[in-house]
């Protein structure tokens, strides 16, 4: 079965940069896309930034040249490079791993959360202002 462990994420003040990663183990990844979700306090989990198979990108648009979403298929890790970071996007962030899917994957699906069939444990983003 395939488990996510995440690292990175911390405390920063507004306009910093912060690196968060997702390793997966497992014999599957490259049949899958990645994807990483927010959750703010009192608010609904929301999509931050996808990478298809391909390695084609989706990002919201609130962190869209802001926010890098890359992955590595030989080291099965998906990454999520964050600058310019504000204090709005202070909260806990998920990487997710789809189902096996095609070489490339719409922004729908990858936005959707009952695409992803197994999430990291969550790591802390604090902007302070």
């Amino acid at each position: 079965q395939v488990q996510l462990v995440q690292s990175g994420g911390g405390l920063v003040e507004a306009g910093g940069s912060l690196r968060l990663s997702c390793a997966a183990s497992g014999r599957t990844f490259s049949d899958a896309a990645m994807g990483w979700f927010r959750q703010a306090p009192g608010k609904e989990r929301e999509f931050v930034s996808g990478i298809e198979r391909s390695g084609g990108t989706y990002y919201t648009d609130s962190v869209q040249g802001r926010f890098t979403i890359s992955r590595d298929n030989a080291k099965k890790t998906v990454t999520l490079q964050m600058d310019s970071l504000k204090p709005e996007d202070t909260a806990l962030y998920y990487c997710g791993k789809t189902r096996r899917v095609a070489f490339f994957a719409s922004y729908a699906y990858l936005s959707d959360q009952t695409s992803y069939e197994t999430w990291g444990q969550g790591t802390q983003v604090t902007v302070s202002s």
